[in-house]
């Protein structure tokens, strides 16, 4: 029984308050988030970073920009992670019908793009050949409570990205988890200036059922410990009351792991849909 109640419990939380609150919320809001995490072609001879954004700001323009069941899509490069020949292509969709619809989309696309059959092989062998053959592949479910960036901020941005853990404890609750981070995003996340955007995403399709992301942007390597600086200003004065904030800290902790990994890497701002 102990074990059916934290699955009743995983599910109200990770699939209810992640996808239902879409409406209620943000009618607009991707549900889903696709992550290729692909690797630089180490035999590729002569690599030029120039080349390489000319390439992919080309396939962008004719293809991806125009495809309508991909709402957004960006490239994000290695700053600090644990293997500096990897790279990010990250695209959100409305729902999990247009992820389908989008592969087919873009091939149509493609042959309306290159319409010669031997210049759409080339195009696509020249850009083929700037990665890897191997790639991995995770589709996360995006969660209320983003902070948006509404325009290209017209330069690369610092992007962190924390991966934590749920937990699943005995007693937890939705509407206990939902208002504390709620009330937590509202008054720390919301308000620090220094986080340009914030989305958080839990696990969808992938490896790790329990996987919980904050993505944090930034404008410098330099601002991350200023934003933890900040957010800790505001938890202050969020929660004057030192004993009030650890039993706030003690209430939300009891849903998540302690266990995290940290990730930094650049936002290509000239190729983001």
């Amino acid at each position: 029984m102990k074990t059916i109640n934290r699955l009743l419990f995983l599910f109200t939380v990770l699939f209810m308050f992640n996808t239902a609150i879409v409406a209620q919320e943000e009618a607009e809001r991707p549900e889903y988030m696709t992550v290729v995490t692909m690797y630089w072609n180490p035999d590729q001879e002569d690599f030029d970073m120039k080349t390489w954004k000319s390439i992919e700001k080309e396939y962008l323009d004719k293809v991806t920009s125009k495809n309508e069941h991909i709402m957004g899509a960006g490239f994000y490069l290695h700053q600090f992670t644990a293997d500096n020949t990897e790279l990010l292509y990250v695209q959100t969709y409305k729902d999990w019908d247009a992820i389908d619809k989008s592969g087919a989309r873009d091939g149509e696309l493609a042959k309306e793009a290159w319409p010669d059959a031997d210049a759409r092989k080339a195009f696509f062998k020249k850009r083929n050949a700037f990665y890897a053959d191997k790639h991995s592949d995770e589709i996360y479910a995006t969660m209320s409570g983003a902070k948006v960036i509404t325009e290209n901020p017209g330069k690369d941005l610092t992007l962190y990205v924390r991966k934590s853990h749920f937990s699943f404890p005995e007693g937890g609750t939705q509407k206990e988890f939902s208002e504390l981070r709620k009330e937590y995003l509202e008054n720390v996340i919301h308000k620090n200036d220094i986080i340009k955007a914030y989305y958080p995403s839990s696990h969808g399709w992938g490896s790790d059922s329990t996987e919980f992301i904050e993505a944090f942007y930034v404008e410098s390597l330099g601002d991350i410990d200023k934003m933890f600086d900040k957010n800790f200003e505001l938890l202050k004065a969020h929660w004057p009351d030192e004993d009030t904030r650890k039993e706030v800290g003690k209430k939300a902790g009891k849903y998540y792991t302690g266990v995290h990994s940290d990730y930094i890497y650049t936002f290509v701002h000239e190729l983001s849909k």
